[in-house]
């Protein structure tokens, strides 16, 4: 169900004192994103800044995701938190919503114990919904080690991991470990797709894709049909993007970014702060160089003109 190119949506705010929610640009941005052919999409996870989400915009966001989707491809809401309870209560309240999965990042800042980690991911998967387990350590501060992955992937609920360690060789280690499973690996780091993929991972939850889906979508589907050439070619031609989106702290440049294309993003929220001018021009020169297709050039002057 959770293969190909997922983008973590970015969570458009309207630039006022509240910054509430851009509820009308989420949905142009969603509508977008199904034209150029992505294969799912993850609203609340990092890249939608849910740590500064209420609880009732985390749900709202869900539900229009949901509701504008309506089944075309499948929805993985992030769901974690490092408060089980709370996770639990993100999750139950996703799952009443209709989404296919949760995508449940392991515990930031309480750097929990083995036996934590797993009574945490049991807890939220016997809610009997897919769960997708997240191993970024660059922001919790702990690595979900391969043995500790495959001994959760026998959970018939856990069915994957979105892998954003950057050790090639622990990804290498846990797709070896859950051959057995009904459990996938993908991609948690736009550059390292290629790579997870011809290992044996099944596709990417990006960020890039936001701004370019459609080169993502292609990239990917090569490499599915086992033609390594094309995804190499698109891979390096998409290079610059990719290491743009990570000029600063992830999402603040892919907000910026989906704004000079004509989409709807909208500030950041303290403590995060919106780009600066020197690295705003630098993401300018990279934007520039991207393929308008004809589909995006009319969907970005659609938003600009919805917008004014």
């Amino acid at each position: 169900m959770f293969e190909g190119v997922l983008p973590a949506i970015i969570t458009p705010f309207k630039r006022n004192s509240s910054m509430d929610l851009d509820t009308r640009g989420l949905v142009s941005n969603l509508e977008f994103l199904l034209s150029q052919g992505i294969h799912g999409v993850v609203p609340c996870g990092s890249t939608g800044e849910s740590a500064t989400l209420t609880f009732d915009e985390h749900e709202k966001v869900i539900e229009i995701t949901v509701d504008k989707i309506n089944g075309k491809v499948p929805v993985l809401a992030g769901t974690g938190s490092n408060n089980t309870t709370e996770a639990i209560r993100l999750t139950k309240a996703a799952k009443d919503t209709g989404v296919d999965g949760v995508l449940v990042i392991s515990p930031y800042y309480n750097k929990p114990n083995r036996s934590g980690l797993i009574k945490h991911y049991t807890k939220l998967a016997d809610l009997d919904i897919p769960v997708i387990m997240y191993n970024v350590p660059g922001r919790t501060g702990q690595n979900l080690e391969p043995d500790l992955v495959a001994e959760l992937a026998k959970h018939p609920n856990i069915v994957g991991i979105k892998e954003a360690s950057g050790n090639i060789s622990q990804i290498s280690r846990i797709i070896e470990e859950t051959q057995d499973e009904d459990f996938v690996v993908i991609s948690g780091d736009d550059n390292m797709t290629l790579p997870i993929m011809a290992l044996g991972g099944v596709g990417v939850i990006s960020v890039a894709a936001n701004v370019d889906p459609k080169r993502m979508v292609v990239m990917c589907e090569a490499m599915q049909k086992g033609d390594l050439n094309k995804a190499l070619k698109i891979h390096y031609a998409l290079s610059p993007l990719l290491r743009a989106m990570f000029i600063d702290t992830n999402p603040i440049p892919v907000k910026k970014a989906v704004e000079l294309i004509g989409m709807a993003g909208g500030p950041v929220r303290l403590p995060l702060d919106d780009l600066d001018e020197k690295k705003t021009e630098q993401l300018k020169k990279v934007l520039s160089t991207i393929p308008k297709s004809t589909d995006n050039s009319k969907k970005s002057t659609k938003i600009r003109d919805q917008r004014k």
